[in-house]
């Protein structure tokens, strides 16, 4: 599937992400663990950042300056109406040429979803758009090998894709990156997040 056919899937659930059951502390902790490495609060990046606002409003709070990117239409106009303040930009990270630098930069629950042979050069791109001493959090499916699937589990059909664990450590270790911290926070389940500084 191509990113914008993931954005019309994204369209179609918003609700999904408005019930009142939905645990906002979903990722937080993580988040404030990846932001205790860092060194400066200047501008900060929530890729795939969807409409609840939650990593939106903890940076904030944190003292960075953050912009949301997403690809989904229905998200974004969301997002807008919770946090008017806050700049949202529409795009596919895929093709979208980040237009600054930043101190720290999240793609929760988002990445996983571009095509497998774009994995490589998302991650460069963004691993370069961090400034020296940034910090990059982002959660993927903590795999053994490389793949891609698609499923509905959510309704309509949306495609997942990773590199697995060995081949992002890999990537990130090859673009001389330190890892912070790597866990299976949701296991058995593969759900796994990293946290990487740019050295």
């Amino acid at each position: 599937m191509k990113p914008q056919e993931i954005g019309k899937a994204y369209n179609q659930i918003t609700h999904l992400w408005e019930r009142e059951e939905f645990d906002m502390t979903n990722g937080i902790a993580q988040h404030q663990r990846a932001i205790s490495f860092v060194k400066h609060r200047g501008n900060a990046l929530d890729i795939g950042c969807g409409c609840t606002g939650r990593f939106i409003e903890l940076l904030v709070n944190e003292g960075f300056k953050p912009t949301g990117l997403d690809i989904s239409e229905e998200m974004l106009a969301l997002a807008r109406r919770k946090h008017p303040d806050i700049s949202f930009l529409q795009g596919d990270i895929c093709t979208y040429m980040l237009p600054d630098k930043y101190d720290f930069i999240t793609a929760w629950d988002s990445i996983w979803h571009i095509p497998l042979s774009e994995q490589k050069p998302v991650l460069a791109k963004i691993i370069n758009s961090l400034n020296p001493g940034g910090v990059f959090i982002f959660s993927f499916g903590g795999t053994t090998q490389a793949g891609c699937h698609t499923n509905t589990a959510m309704g309509p059909e949306v495609y997942y894709s990773s590199l697995g664990v060995s081949g992002f450590l890999q990537l990130l270790l090859d673009m001389g990156c330190i890892i912070r911290h790597l866990e299976f926070d949701q296991y058995p389940e593969v759900h796994t997040y990293l946290i990487v500084e740019k050295a």
